[in-house]
């Protein structure tokens, strides 16, 4: 974990600024001011945000549990404050989120969906994966035809697992 910063469970109160790091990322598909507050409300158990020392956030993920595969958590987002990137805070990110809901929820695995020129998520979660001895596999989720006249490119899902214990994670940080 970077010096400075500490993991947290998202709360309401953190949707203004969650939204405002999803905007600022420029490369996010931004949702609605309504929709982080909804994350951080039914969905902080399987997210996470970070927070600088004055205990603002200053990056976040956002995932669920898809109710098909109750031992996934789908990673829904990741933002990382401009002037936090390069510090290797979105991996400590996953890290932590991944180690904490295995514990609490028992999750055996991981889905995200990455755009193909999204270089800085595939190699956040191919590295991931490798950290931790889990098999990746890819195929695509959504074809860009499925998406409306907006230019959007294909969502290439990415499963990873099984994931170790959350013993042995815990044991591995």
């Amino acid at each position: 974990m970077p010096e400075g910063l500490r993991l947290d469970v998202p709360r309401v109160e953190d949707g203004a600024a969650i939204w405002r790091l999803a905007r600022d990322s420029r490369t996010l598909d931004l949702n609605s001011s309504y929709s982080y507050l909804l994350w951080c409300r039914d969905f902080a158990a399987t997210s996470v945000v970070a927070r600088d020392g004055a205990g603002e956030p200053v990056g976040f993920i956002t995932g669920y549990i898809r109710p098909q595969r109750p031992r996934i958590l789908v990673v829904w987002q990741v933002a990382v404050d401009q002037g936090q990137r390069g510090r290797g805070l979105a991996a400590a990110m996953l890290d932590g989120l991944t180690a904490r809901v295995a514990g609490e929820l028992g999750i055996t695995g991981i889905e995200t969906t990455i755009t193909p020129d999204n270089t800085a998520s595939n190699r956040l979660f191919t590295s991931y994966a490798r950290r931790h001895g889990a098999p990746v596999r890819r195929e695509v989720l959504f074809d860009d035809v499925l998406f409306p006249e907006d230019g959007h490119e294909p969502e290439v899902l990415y499963r990873i697992g099984p994931l170790p214990s959350a013993a042995t994670a815990a044991a591995g940080r």
